[in-house]
């Protein structure tokens, strides 16, 4: 298992007027989360678009706990829990500055190849960096 923590501040366009953070803001954390973790791992997902490979996303879940609220610094965790082939999964846990779970979601992208739009198999150089880190052993 691999995981990772980015930070976010919850801005006034993301909350309605109770200064509450809107249910539909959660999956564009997912993707910071994950973004800025194949950035520090790999590379950014403009190389990674760059090298053919595109990651559409084929589901999401999200499970809302507490709300988020305006201004509040949240720590998004994204994790990793197995080595991907084909679909990748990873996993959103998103705290509060009190350190409280308020949210978790689960996505899965797909590695396909973008000259065919065909699925592929994860690159061996992502695997191989998975595998590389202490938590994978």
């Amino acid at each position: 298992m691999l995981s990772f923590n980015s930070k976010y501040r919850v801005c006034y366009g993301d909350t309605d007027r109770m200064g509450v953070m809107y249910y539909g803001n959660y999956p564009r954390l997912y993707e910071i989360g994950r973004t800025d973790m194949i950035r520090d791992i790999w590379k950014s997902y403009r190389e990674v678009e760059e090298s053919g490979i595109i990651l559409p996303v084929r589901s999401l879940t999200a499970v809302y706990h507490k709300p988020a609220l305006y201004d509040e610094v949240l720590t998004i965790k994204t994790i990793i829990k197995e080595i991907p082939k084909v679909k990748f999964r990873m996993f959103s846990q998103i705290y509060n500055e009190k350190e409280e779970l308020i949210n978790e979601g689960e996505v899965v992208l797909g590695f396909i190849d973008a000259a065919t739009g065909k699925p592929r198999r994860v690159p061996e150089e992502f695997v191989q960096i998975l595998l590389n880190t202490a938590l994978f052993s």
